[in-house]
């Protein structure tokens, strides 16, 4: 029932907007204007909420509890994790933004900054560094270790409302399979815009390298064959495939940011890195808690709600596939290693592409700005066009863009068939290739609706029912937390009174 539901609802939509495109994008711009102005502060104080509650959890007397039995080793090694949570967490967007997002903020900058200006560079690297920093981390690293807890300490199914049925309240656990469908209605449109920006993003590559049109066809054919590609990954379960997919695109990307760290201004990059971490360290809750209530602006709403809301409807996915290869870690070492090392990675990342795109515009007067104008997808072959060996870097950020989109698909396909079948890790064929259909089609169904601002209203309005479905797993976290530990601390208390009593014989 569950599963036919959030099917039916998700296929209900994908028709809406393949045949009413123009009706269904004046429908969510007026959702969208209402959640922004009704529930945006619900976005930041969840948010801000779920980074306090890991950095606590982290240095509190819960941090040494361990996700699994006390003797249990973690599976992969300190690499190999890091790797893995950066890749599940960022992929594509990565590569999209890397460019076009500081060059927007210093061509449309925040409110209170005047565009086009230093002041306006300095501010568009510190909000990227927020928008793609702790905060998203927080949410993940919370998501996936109320998951992990349940699954590994308590035995449960990897399955949202596993975590949420813990609570003592009758109500909650009548809502499982409400909570359960909201969590894959939030992926599924969650994965969909990735899916759409990645489209954008091939497109715009090719046409660099080979001359293709940008339109539309073009964005929904890419779409049906990478789908294709990663329906088929999903289906014959080549796990191996995938891994060895992902390890190259993290060699591919740490090549793509190693030139043009090297070929570009690498002074302005490291220059660019150490003011923007003082800047974001600095502003830090301010940006958090920023909204506009005296200003008529739409700024915060664009990008900041629209990232928070990303990074939400991501995090069941991301939350499952962190969960499952992070058993044997301590709470720690596990929310450290989830927030603090991707962000860092972030952090480089944004300052190499970042850094290098606004000193083109700048200093060299590349039209980056005026690209980003145009059309966002175009900013990053643009920088490449203005550098040493663009052509070769053009082609290997479209590879990195579809392998992204394979990977990232394979996964969210066999994520959604396992919420659909109850948890079981091993989902039929047929449920995957369903599951890879629609999100697909969501995918189409918003390009067509109105492109990137049709994927960035979707993301935001499903959303925000699967924010307040993360504040009951963080409350239902923190009372399992504390019930282990007083536990725990019972049993070591018991052990040392029986070794006083035996020395005392």
């Amino acid at each position: 029932m569950q599963t036919l539901f959030s099917a039916g609802f998700i296929l209900c939509v994908v028709l809406w907007g393949v045949l009413a495109p123009d009706h269904m994008a004046a429908v969510f711009d007026t959702l969208l204007a209402a959640v922004t102005r009704n529930f945006g502060w619900l976005y930041l104080w969840v948010v801000l909420g779920l980074v306090i509650f890991a950095v606590c959890t982290a240095f509190s007397r819960y941090g040494n509890l361990k996700l699994g039995g006390e003797d249990e080793e973690p599976e992969f090694s300190v690499v190999s994790w890091f790797s893995m949570l950066f890749a599940a967490g960022m992929g594509i967007g990565l590569v999209f933004w890397g460019v076009a997002e500081p060059i927007s903020h210093y061509s449309s900058a925040p409110p209170g900054v005047v565009s086009g200006t230093p002041e306006a560079a300095n501010a568009a690297m510190r909000y990227v560094f927020f928008h793609w920093g702790v905060h998203p981390w927080a949410v993940y690293a919370i998501v996936a270790l109320s998951i992990a807890f349940f699954q590994y300490r308590r035995n449960g199914t990897a399955l949202i409302s596993t975590v949420t049925e813990a609570l003592p309240w009758r109500f909650v656990k009548r809502l499982s399979p409400l909570v359960n469908g909201i969590a894959v209605v939030a992926t599924a449109f969650g994965v969909a815009a990735s899916l759409g920006v990645g489209a954008l993003q091939i497109n715009s590559g090719m046409h660099a390298v080979f001359g293709f049109d940008i339109s539309d066809r073009n964005q929904v054919l890419i779409i049906i064959v990478t789908s294709c590609m990663f329906i088929a990954s999903a289906v014959s379960g080549v796990e191996k495939g995938v891994k060895l997919l992902s390890n190259a695109n993290m060699i591919m990307a740490g090549v793509l940011a190693l030139a043009v760290f090297i070929l570009g201004p690498t002074v302005a990059i490291i220059d660019t890195l150490t003011n923007s971490l003082g800047s974001y360290v600095n502003d830090i809750v301010r940006m958090s808690l920023r909204a506009t209530p005296f200003r008529d602006s739409s700024w915060v709403g664009t990008w900041t709600i629209f990232y928070w809301a990303w990074w939400i409807s991501w995090s069941p996915f991301v939350g499952l596939f962190i969960a499952r290869v992070s058993r044997g870690r301590t709470i720690r070492e596990f929310i450290l290693g989830t927030v603090l090392a991707p962000s860092l990675a972030a952090f480089i990342w944004f300052s190499i592409f970042g850094g290098t795109a606004l000193y083109m515009e700048i200093w060299q007067h590349v039209p980056l700005a005026q690209a980003v104008k145009d059309d966002m997808s175009t900013a990053l072959f643009t920088m490449f066009n203005a550098m040493p060996f663009g052509a070769i870097m053009s082609v290997v950020a479209t590879a990195l863009v579809v392998i992204f989109f394979v990977t990232s698909g394979d996964s969210a396909v066999l994520v959604l068939g396992m919420m659909s079948a109850g948890g079981d890790p091993n989902p039929t064929a047929r449920s995957k290739v369903m599951w890879g259909v629609l999100v697909a089609g969501i995918a189409i169904s918003l390009l067509l609706a109105g492109g990137l601002k049709a994927v960035q209203t979707a993301t935001i309005l499903f959303a925000l029912p699967f924010s307040l479905v993360i504040v009951m797993m963080a409350v239902s976290l923190y009372r399992a937390m504390r019930e282990d530990w007083i536990a725990e601390d019972r049993r070591e208390k018991e052990l040392r009174r029986k070794v006083r009593q035996m020395v005392s014989k």
